[in-house]
């Protein structure tokens, strides 16, 4: 399996037409460029500059008229990261992203996740990025996919995910 970096994937945000979706199932990201922020945090100081650089590319997206929307399935009681995540997802929002929430708990029952229950970014109905992670929580890359019979199982999870979640102004952990 080929693997692409987070900056290669981040270049297919230049290039869809309409809706960019990332259903995200993990309680915990170890990423790199996040550490120090996310300690500072749990110290009780509260810093987004590092989110610059994504913000700044979902505002160029979002004022273009394209979507990027996330819903996020998360465990409750909620994981220290995940209280950062929702902490800080109004940074987000402000760029323009829509992010719905979604307890674990609540699923629809029988509900098996496509692509082995990986995280994946959805472009256009057309092409998964999907994630692939190290037993560390690490990014390891992207695999990239636009077989369509696993493409349209993505567009019916997140068609029901989205529908079920709940909107980050209303969602209270």
């Amino acid at each position: 399996m080929e693997l692409i970096s987070s900056a290669e994937r981040n270049q297919l945000f230049e290039h869809f037409a309409h809706d960019a979706f990332h259903l995200e199932l993990r309680d915990d990201y170890s990423v790199p460029a996040e550490d120090g922020p996310y300690e500072e945090w749990l110290r009780g100081v509260v810093d987004v500059s590092f989110m610059a650089p994504w913000t700044q590319l979902m505002k160029r997206v979002t004022d273009s008229g394209r979507t990027v929307r996330r819903v996020r399935v998360v465990s409750e009681p909620h994981s220290s990261y995940i209280r950062w995540e929702h902490a800080t997802a109004h940074v987000n929002e402000e760029a323009g992203e829509s992010i719905r929430w979604l307890p674990r708990h609540k699923l629809p029952e029988g509900l098996v996740f496509p692509v082995a229950g990986n995280d994946w970014w959805l472009f256009d109905d057309e092409l998964l990025a999907v994630g692939h992670f190290d037993d560390t929580g690490r990014v390891l890359g992207s695999e990239m996919i636009d077989d369509p019979a696993t493409v349209a199982e993505c567009v019916r999870v997140r068609d029901l995910l989205w529908a079920s979640a709940v909107q980050h102004s209303a969602y209270k952990p």
